[in-house]
Order: structure tokens, then C-alpha cells, then sequence
């Protein structure tokens, strides 16, 4: 597709779908097709590829004995014959419901229509015979077809259960069509369709409505969409059905892998077009991680076998369309307080584990860890005052080092002294400049005679003086190291191989994204389990500037004496905010460059200012064009596919505690390190627009 825009969410692997609810009068089949027209106009207005109607909308559902009146019936044929022929000038398939009559018996049918042509009928597979229910008495089951095709508007289609409706134009784009009852049966036929390489599954459906069942539906749908790692589209019959015994409220559901796209207005009096952009590639990609899905795909394989394929080309619009689902601009981080809340405890609540079980395990009580005043150390150090609570011991068995060097700042030096001091841990202050100094010195380097050179080396000797005296510590105490070092900047190889925040006895922070970090220290503040004092300088850390503090500032200075870092992170690595995204987006799904950069601008338009986490001040509000993420995300590939990987080979112990990723190789991600990432940053290239 990628013939098309670059805006167009078709090039990208999205594909709109629409669920409608027309009103109907019972057994008028000319009112009704009116309505599903004018309907099927509107969603291909919207530039939706599939829309699904309700069960028997031709006909209405609650006919009862009047399916088997002739007049209804050829009525109905007449109906069908109309939308068929005007569906010629809709650029949408369809997917309709009415009573065929076949092999001398009648079915329940949902009529797959494109544009002038039926590509197949799809009879229901189980009749609900209880209860309020009586299908039965008007019509045969699936099982009971004697032939795998019938004529349906002067058109000799393919007629069965066991179709498959395979989009030739738009890749991963397979659908299959059941009726009500059969996705409340304990095996649905669409889960066989699921496995035989459906990924956009249809209800047509006439479900009644009672108290609690809307809910029930719901909880249906989504769950249909995650067991089978697809989307369901359901359709009920709304308003007009007949009131004689039962009501009607319309529900129209669209979910996808669990999640609810979108849904309709219930008991609405007038026609109802619900419309999601559906993310193919994401199933795809789920599926071809998960490999016990394909295990099932084999357990079931002659089953499986059995199904036919229809071919459809779908009507994708040339020109460009416009996503219209929303991108979260920070996926590991919900957007809803509450939600965010619970995600932070639960979140906290797995690193205490993860650490509790290693210092059971080791026969430890006591931890090391070095407090810079930034935020990685903040939530470490925070975790083991919290797991010496959970294993009843006293706080100062966290021993606690902030290590002043050539850059750190007034600033967060106060910070972290203030911060152990609040949370009551064994605080001390070692200045590693001296033993810096001296390093510098063994190793002949400018900077030990006062020449300003702030090189690789110059930084380096820092960060592994202050691992040094940490592990030497660990080893007087018997104490292990607490490792700090979050998974954005093990994903950047932000982080000095073999010492520094690269290697400790055990970490709690090496799945946790920088973007999490900052509302994990926010979440602690909100709590007030810590105290007010902590709550204080816990403030200051979130206000801070991301910095590694070990470059002093341009005026030179030096020694503790700058108030604020005079080094910035983000303006090496890019934006956390930024390559979280792309972090989640490539570790997660895998996904082209040029669809993660596609994704991300979508993200950062700047349409509803609201979508910003509250966190964040007005100030510190960016919004990035393409450009920009083009150029940042490709800094992230280099770093990530080609430059990094031999640090995240050699990581220390620690949690999982998302399903966005570790790169633990032990855990999500195991990759070479001498990769190159030029596939990657060609197709980047070749696919995103400059401006």
C-alpha cells in the first residue's frame, strides 16, 4: 500500500470498519432496505471498507411465524435484489441480514454484499430454541445445508458457515461473518475462522435486551476480541423491532484484542453508524509472537482445512484518510488518574517483591545504593525503604551514598542529602573526585592537569568510581548493590557498560520506562505514606533537569557549585517522551520505522491539548512534527538495533513489571550485538516525508 499518502491510515495497515443500526418496521422489507442504504451511504462516506448490519435487518428479526408467509419472503427478495443493485455506487462491503429460502428449508443469513455483487451468504450455525427464543420453529441450522452454493439475487454465490471473506488489496484484512447464538456457545465458529486466518470477525445479531445483558455483551465482544487476538464487530437489532414480548436497544459494539473501540448510542430512535479504525498490524503482530496460537492453529488443522476463501477487493480510498483512532502519546503511562494510580501501586508493589524474594533468597538484609537527587536513584532508593518495611527491618539497613563528582549540581547534591535524611536510611557522602583524579591521572589524561577536555574517558572514570566504591561497600557490608538504571536508557545504551547504572547485584527499575519513573515518584507523593519532608524534596527531584551530572557546565563550573545540571540527557538521546513511543511501538509490535513514525505524529498533532498526563506544566508541553521525529527516531534505531545491544546482553537480575517489554536476555529480548540497523533506517528513509 504504499502507493497511497502518507497520511492515509491504508498505507499504514488501519482499516476503517462501521457497525450500523437502521430502524425497521417488521415485515416491511422496502422501508428497511432504505434504511440500510442510507445508512451504507454514510459509512462510505466516512471511507469504511466493511459495515455490518443487524441479524434479519431485511426482514426485521421478531417476525416469527410470518418468515414463513410467501409475500414476506418475496418481499425480502426484492429488498435484497435493491440493495444489492444500488450497493454498485457504495464503496463499503456490506454485510446484511434477511431469511433465505434454500434446499426447501429457510436460514438465517448474513449477505455479504460489494458494490453490485453478493460475494456469499452465511447461514447461522445455532438456533436458540429456550427461554424467549424460538428460532427453531422458522429455521434450519448450518449443519442442515446440502449445497455450498445457492442463488441470491440472480447471483450464484458460495453459501456456508465455513467462509472466508480474504481482502486481495489490503494485507492481514480477513473477515468472517456469524450470527447471535453463535458467539454465546462455548466453541464460536469464529474462533476456527480466527485460526484459520480471520483477523476482522462480524456478529450480526437481534439479541434482546434485559437488565445486565448490555454489560454481558460488552464483556462478550472484547473477550472474543482477545482470546482470538482480532476485532469483533457486533450488531443488534434496535428500534422498530416488535415490542409484543421483548424490547430492543440497538448495542453496537466494536472491539479489538480486548479493548472497546468504540460503541453506539443503545435505545436510540434514530439510525446508528458507529465507525473504529481497526490496527491490523498489531494482531498480526500478537499473533506471531504468541506461539501457542499457533499451536492451536495446528491442533485444529483439518478442521481448519475446510474452510473456503472468498477473495474481495476491498474499496481503500486513493486519497488520504485521516486516523480517527486516538494514539496515546505515552503508552506506559494511562492516561485516567485513577487507572494511573492503580498502575503505579501495582508497579511499586513488583519491584518490593522482586527485591524482598532476592534478599530471602540471598540471606541479605541490608542494600547498597548510590542517591544522585535525580530520578532513577529516587524510585530505587524508595523500593528498598519500602521492602525493608515489608520484611520488618529497620530502614537504615539501606545504605544510602550520594558521590559528589566534577559536575553535580547544588542542586541535586541537597536533593539527595535531604532525601535520605527524610526516609530515615544509613545516609553518607563520598567525593570521588579525588579517586577520579587520580585515575585521570594513571591514565595521563588532560583533564587532571585542569585542561578541559570532557570526553567519553573524562565521564566514564566517573561513573566507574562511584560502581567501584558501591560494589566494595556491598562486599564490607554484606550487602548487595542496588542497581537504578531504567529501561529508556538501557534501550539507548544510555549508561556506562560495567559499572555506573549499567551493573549492580539486582535491579528494580530495568523494565520501568523514564516516562513511568517520573509518576511512580509522583504517585509516592500523592500517597503520603513517605511524609511530608519526603514529599518535599521528592517535588524538587520531579522539577529537575534529566541529566548523568559529568560535564560541567559551559561557564566552567565545577565543584558542586552550579545550582542547576549543566548537562542535558534529552538533548543527546532526544526526548524520553519521544522515544518511549517509539521504545513501545518497536520492543511491543515490531513495526516498520515508517509506521512508528506515521503513529507517532499522529500521537503528537497537536488536536486536544487535554491529552497531556497532568504532570506535565504548560511549559514543558512540546509538540513534534514529522521532521523531528524522523530525525530522533532515527537516533533511536542506530541506538537500539546497532549500537547497545552488547550492554543489554550482560544485564543484571530484575523484575519484569509491564506487558510493553523487558530487554532483559533472559526475558522479552534477545538480540545480537553486532546487528546492523541499516534495514531499519532505509526504509525510514525511503518511506517518511522530509517535512
Amino acid at each position: 500500500m504504499t502507493s497511497l499518502p502518507f497520511d492515509s491510515l491504508y498505507r499504514h495497515g488501519f482499516a476503517r470498519v462501521a457497525v450500523a443500526v437502521p430502524p425497521v418496521r417488521v415485515a416491511d422489507p422496502d422501508y428497511n432496505a432504505e434504511q440500510t442504504l442510507a445508512l451504507a451511504r454514510q459509512a462510505a462516506e466516512q471511507h469504511a471498507v466493511l459495515t455490518v448490519f443487524p441479524e434479519l435487518g431485511l426482514s426485521c428479526y421478531t417476525a416469527d411465524d410470518l418468515f414463513h408467509q410467501d409475500a414476506l419472503q418475496y418481499a425480502v427478495d426484492a429488498a435484497l435484489e435493491r440493495v444489492v443493485a444500488e450497493s454498485a455506487g457504495i464503496d463499503s462491503v456490506l454485510v446484511v441480514g434477511a431469511p433465505v429460502r434454500a434446499q426447501g428449508r429457510l436460514f438465517n443469513c448474513g449477505i455479504v454484499i460489494d458494490r453490485g455483487r453478493v460475494l456469499g451468504a452465511v447461514p447461522k450455525s445455532y438456533l436458540p430454541n429456550y427461554r424467549e427464543f424460538y428460532e427453531k420453529r422458522q429455521f434450519a441450522a448450518a449443519r442442515e445445508n446440502l449445497d455450498d452454493h445457492l442463488t441470491l439475487a440472480g447471483q450464484r454465490v458460495p453459501f456456508g458457515a465455513d467462509l472466508l471473506f480474504v481482502a486481495s488489496n489490503l494485507d492481514k484484512f480477513v473477515f468472517y461473518v456469524e450470527i447471535c447464538e453463535d458467539g454465546w456457545v462455548p466453541l464460536p465458529p469464529s474462533g476456527f475462522a480466527a485460526l484459520a486466518g480471520a483477523t476482522v470477525l462480524v456478529n450480526l445479531s437481534a439479541s434482546n435486551i434485559v437488565v445486565g445483558k448490555a454489560d454481558y455483551r460488552r464483556q462478550l465482544c472484547a473477550s472474543h476480541s482477545a482470546r482470538n487476538i482480532a476485532a469483533y464487530l457486533y450488531s443488534a437489532a434496535g428500534n422498530g423491532e416488535s415490542t409484543t414480548d421483548l424490547a430492543w436497544d440497538g448495542q453496537a459494539v466494536i472491539c479489538e484484542n480486548g479493548d472497546l473501540l468504540a460503541e453506539g448510542e443503545r435505545f436510540a430512535d434514530h439510525a446508528q453508524l458507529v465507525t473504529a479504525d481497526v490496527d491490523l498490524p498489531r494482531l498480526a503482530a500478537d499473533r506471531l509472537r504468541m506461539t501457542s496460537f499457533a499451536d492451536n492453529v495446528h491442533d485444529h488443522r483439518e478442521r481448519l482445512a475446510r474452510l473456503r476463501r472468498v477473495e474481495v477487493e476491498l474499496p481503500v480510498p486513493s486519497g488520504p484518510v485521516e486516523l480517527a483512532r486516538e494514539i496515546p502519546r505515552f503508552p506506559y503511562v494511562p492516561a485516567n488518574p485513577a487507572v494511573r494510580n492503580e498502575r503505579c501501586a501495582e508497579v511499586h508493589h513488583i519491584q518490593v517483591e522482586g527485591l524482598c524474594t532476592r534478599l530471602a533468597a540471598t540471606g541479605s538484609k541490608r542494600v547498597v545504593i548510590g542517591v544522585s537527587g535525580g530520578l532513577d536513584s529516587t524510585v530505587a532508593l524508595i523500593v528498598a525503604v519500602k521492602t525493608m518495611d515489608r520484611l520488618g527491618l529497620p530502614r537504615s539497613n539501606v545504605l544510602a551514598y550520594t558521590m559528589p563528582g566534577f559536575a553535580t549540581s547544588t542542586r541535586t547534591l541537597n536533593d539527595a542529602r535531604r532525601l535520605m535524611r527524610a526516609l530515615g536510611v544509613s545516609a553518607h557522602e563520598i567525593d570521588i573526585r579525588p579517586s577520579a583524579t587520580q585515575m585521570l591521572k594513571d591514565l595521563n589524561h588532560p583533564a587532571a592537569e585542569g585542561v578541559p577536555q570532557y570526553d567519553v574517558t573524562y565521564e566514564n572514570v566517573q561513573a566507574g568510581e562511584r560502581t567501584s566504591h558501591l560494589f566494595r561497600l556491598a562486599n564490607q557490608q554484606q550487602a548487595l548493590v542496588l542497581g537504578t538504571g531504567d529501561l529508556s536508557e538501557l534501550a539507548l545504551g544510555w549508561c556506562t557498560f560495567g559499572v555506573g547504572d549499567h551493573m549492580a547485584h539486582y535491579s528494580v527499575n530495568a523494565s520501568v520506562p523514564k516516562t513511568l519513573i517520573k509518576y511512580l515518584i509522583a504517585w509516592a507523593v500523592d500517597t503520603g505514606e513517605l511524609g511530608p519532608e519526603a514529599d518535599e524534596v521528592l517535588s524538587s527531584i520531579l522539577a529537575t533537569e534529566i541529566s548523568p551530572e559529568l560535564v560541567p557546565t559551559e561557564n566552567g563550573a565545577s565543584d558542586g557549585d552550579s545550582a542547576q545540571p549543566g548537562q542535558s540527557s534529552e538533548a543527546t538521546v532526544g526526548p524520553y517522551e519521544l522515544q518511549d513511543l517509539h521504545l513501545y511501538f518497536l520492543l511491543r509490535f515490531g513495526y516498520l520505522p515508517s509506521r512508528v513514525a506515521y503513529l507517532a505524529h499522529r500521537a503528537w498533532v497537536d488536536r486536544d491539548r487535554g491529552r497531556w498526563p497532568d504532570l506535565i506544566p504548560e511549559a514543558d508541553r512540546h509538540e513534534y512534527d514529522l521532521p523531528t521525529i524522523k530525525h530522533w527516531l532515527a537516533e533511536f534505531l542506530r541506538r537500539f538495533v546497532q549500537t547497545s545491544q552488547f550492554k543489554r546482553s550482560t544485564l543484571p537480575n530484575a523484575p519484569k513489571v509491564g506487558s510493553g517489554g523487558s530487554l532483559s536476555p533472559r526475558g522479552d529480548w534477545r538480540a545480537p550485538s553486532d546487528a546492523v540497523a541499516t534495514a531499519w533506517l532505509d526504509e525510514l528513509d525511503r518511506n517518511v516525508p522530509d517535512k
